[in-house]
């Protein structure tokens, strides 16, 4: 019997069949089957300075900075260096669990992902290791290449903070919505 590799596992829900996750194409079932969605600035900002974003938009499409430093799909951020305070809205496709287990090997940052609390990633790599988890109120608009709204999220969004100057990041945003410290 084949293993399943870890990532595919993590994308699993906790209760489904077997049956039931072989129809399923991708994680975010979004219609245009991108993974290139552009975070709000307001969220950004209000969430302070970062360092580094390991999975930002190429330099030449990038509508605004998200960090002083930025790696992009070309130099492929999941094999470069981390440091310092990390802002991650990671591709929204089969890789999501990869760079949310990066960060949280990390220990410093905030990740905006949706809300899949059903999957086993949620429960071992936010759960398990994140110091809290920031519930927005309603779906977010995320913007499109051209720096357009696009229409509400298909799916509830949350950020997950690691370490506590990330919480106390998240406390001090204004953002409307609901924080649970986990630890």
């Amino acid at each position: 019997m084949d293993k399943k590799p870890k990532q595919e596992l993590l994308f699993d829900t906790i209760q489904e069949p077997e049956e039931k996750k072989k129809n399923v194409t991708n994680f975010n079932s979004n219609i245009s089957n991108t993974d290139e969605w552009w975070t709000p600035p307001e969220i950004i900002k209000s969430l302070g300075e970062f360092d580094l974003d390991p999975c930002a938009p190429h330099p030449s499409k990038r509508l605004w900075e998200t960090a002083k430093e930025s790696y992009y799909r070309e130099i492929n951020g999941l094999a470069q260096r981390w440091f310092g305070r990390v802002w991650c809205n990671p591709p929204y496709g089969q890789e999501v669990w990869t760079w949310i287990v990066r960060l949280a090997d990390h220990g410093n940052g905030i990740a905006l992902i949706f809300a899949r609390t059903e999957t086993k990633g949620f429960h071992s790599e936010i759960f398990n290791k994140a110091n809290g988890i920031f519930f927005f109120k309603g779906r977010i608009q995320f913007y499109n290449n051209k720096g357009e709204k696009r229409e509400n999220a298909n799916a509830a969004s949350c950020l997950c903070a690691y370490g506590k100057n990330n919480i106390e990041a998240i406390e001090k945003s204004g953002l409307q919505g609901k924080l649970i410290v986990l630890r």
